[in-house]
């Protein structure tokens, strides 16, 4: 099995490190990953710069890992058009996230955004991510992971589907099992802190603090504030097909004469 690894928080993150001492021990690896820290960059792709690419050995000889100048989504299409296009992997994983990647964040998340790029290029990913900052290890997140890996690599799906994960910050024993999710709703308030330069001029911080929404029972929010390892299956299509059906009367009352 092949496996490309990328990530948002940078190649020398101590999450990317974990995953890949968990799934070098079940596969062959491949690391494409920002050149330091692209969190909350989404779906960004780099055009109108140079993107550049450098190799490093931190991980040991055996595994090529390369350093790019871009966002998650340009590691991922760089990867798997220059660097493995004649070696391309059975699947991708981005992570492991310090911190979570719930509800409608994930619009936001270059992490998961890694993996829907490797999606729309006809390879099946993996997001991970910890529920919270607060957390000693990722060694159980990764550990799962691999496990996860071998499950999507063995089943006969045949699209390239996106799975989210979510880890729980919790004592080991604690974890309850893993639930299969829908993306729950995440909404903040007093979104920015508005400050003055000693010229006068006005600068804002996003901020943010999260709201307590009601949640539907099967979301992966409700799944994290029980300790379960939620799993949400993700596609980039955005279409709204029940509204589609509903406005194809449209068509015929338009005048464009």
């Amino acid at each position: 099995m092949h496996i490309l690894i990328t990530n948002d928080d940078g190649i020398y993150a101590p999450g990317i490190k974990s995953l890949i001492n968990a799934l070098k021990q079940i596969g062959r690896i491949t690391v494409a990953a920002p050149d330091k820290e692209r969190s909350a960059t989404g779906h960004a792709i780099t055009m109108h710069s140079p993107i550049m690419a450098k190799s490093i050995d931190k991980y040991g000889e055996e595994i090529k890992a390369h350093a790019v100048s871009g966002t998650p989504a340009d590691c991922v299409k760089l990867a798997l058009d220059m660097f493995i296009k004649d070696d391309w992997p059975d699947i991708v994983v981005s992570g492991i996230n310090n911190g979570p990647n719930l509800g409608t964040d994930v619009i936001y998340s270059g992490t998961v955004s890694g993996a829907i790029e490797a999606s729309m290029m006809g390879v099946p990913s993996i997001a991970i991510s910890m529920s919270d900052h607060r957390f000693i290890s990722f060694e159980d997140a990764a550990a799962f992971t691999s496990k996860m890996v071998c499950k999507v690599f063995e089943c006969s799906i045949t699209s390239s589907p996106i799975f989210n994960i979510n880890y729980p910050v919790c004592k080991p024993g604690e974890v309850k099992g893993a639930k299969i999710t829908k993306l729950g709703i995440r909404k903040y308030r007093n979104n920015f802190i508005h400050r003055e330069d000693p010229r006068g001029n006005r600068y804002y911080w996003m901020a943010g603090e999260l709201e307590d929404l009601p949640q539907d029972d099967n979301s992966d929010i409700v799944a994290i504030n029980n300790n379960y390892i939620s799993i949400t299956p993700l596609q980039f299509d955005l279409t709204h097909y029940k509204v589609m059906e509903s406005i194809k009367g449209w068509e015929s009352t338009f005048d464009l004469k």
